[in-house]
């Protein structure tokens, strides 16, 4: 049964820390097993990131994926990228996500076309990560970017991402202010292998008085640390990691337990954390392998 929508900063209000799930949705129109699996993700999670054409690949929009956990009490958010749509066609989404009941939007440029399995169709990228967070604030206050009336404003509450594993890291701090100015109200990050790197980000997002969420990826094997290095975009598995996921005798487990502690570490810094690569039983693993209980909770 559908409850109300919740932001992803009264969830860290009520809970105190928040756990999110990033999930894609399926190439195909057979959502069975995706739903099943956002079944079991919601007894750990407190809401689940449904991408947008993740690495450029085709895949169902994430607004209709969006649409089906809410019809099933599952807290979605919406990932949306602007490599796609042009401005007409992004607060369109946007009026029909608010329309549908969704609430948390995560604005992001998007990655290149070239990345995925149509490197010959053309990109848009009319507006980038805070134009669109600033398209948030506009259709919130009831017009368009153009400035005509809504018959509804959409009020929506919008989020952003850093890169703390980018160097330097003066320019992500430049962007992240950016983005808080234009209006996001939660930050969530890249994955990370060392937690200190968030300090200047929890500084920056305390300063605002925003919440943000750690972003954490889970390793299964050697062949997942040696993917993140080739093909993942401003993200390295340290040495000392790979070598430990490939010495071990059961290599997922080993990455469940370098995923745990990363979110122990979180618990202390910052509001909480965006689990990737985290299937159910992966997920209830790193759960409780961090010590971390996630009874449902009544509002």
């Amino acid at each position: 049964m559908k409850g109300e929508p919740d932001s992803i900063p009264e969830i860290i209000r009520r809970r105190g820390f928040a756990v999110t799930v990033e999930m894609n949705a399926p190439k195909g129109t057979d959502t069975e097993s995706v739903l099943h699996a956002a079944e079991q993700i919601s007894l750990q999670a407190d809401a689940i990131n449904v991408t947008d054409g993740p690495s450029a690949m085709m895949r169902m929009g994430p607004l209709a994926l969006c649409h089906l956990l809410r019809d099933r009490g599952i807290e979605p958010v919406l990932q949306l990228t602007c490599r796609d749509r042009n401005r007409i066609a992004l607060q369109a989404e946007l009026l029909g996500a608010c329309a549908l009941g969704i609430t948390n939007v995560l604005c992001l440029t998007g990655d290149h076309v070239g990345m995925g399995d149509h490197p010959e169709a053309r990109a848009c990228f009319d507006l980038d990560s805070v134009a669109l967070l600033e398209t948030l604030r506009k259709l919130g206050g009831g017009t368009d970017l153009k400035g005509n009336p809504l018959t509804g404003p959409a009020r929506l509450c919008p989020g952003a991402a850093v890169n703390p594993n980018a160097l330097p890291i003066e320019p992500q701090l430049l962007k992240m202010r950016r983005k808080l100015q234009a209006g996001a109200q939660f930050i969530q990050t890249q994955a990370v292998f060392d937690a200190s790197l968030l300090e200047p980000f929890v500084r920056l997002a305390r300063e605002a008085k925003v919440p943000l969420i750690m972003g954490v990826l889970v390793l299964s094997s050697p062949g997942s640390v040696r993917f993140v290095n080739k093909h993942v975009s401003g993200l390295r598995v340290p040495e000392e990691l790979g070598a430990r996921i490939g010495r071990a005798a059961d290599p997922a487990e080993a990455g469940v337990k370098i995923a745990a502690e990363l979110v122990r570490e979180a618990r202390s810094i910052c509001d909480g954390v965006h689990l990737m690569n985290a299937g159910p039983k992966k997920l209830k693993r790193v759960v409780e392998e961090a010590g971390l209980k996630r009874e449902k909770s009544s509002r």
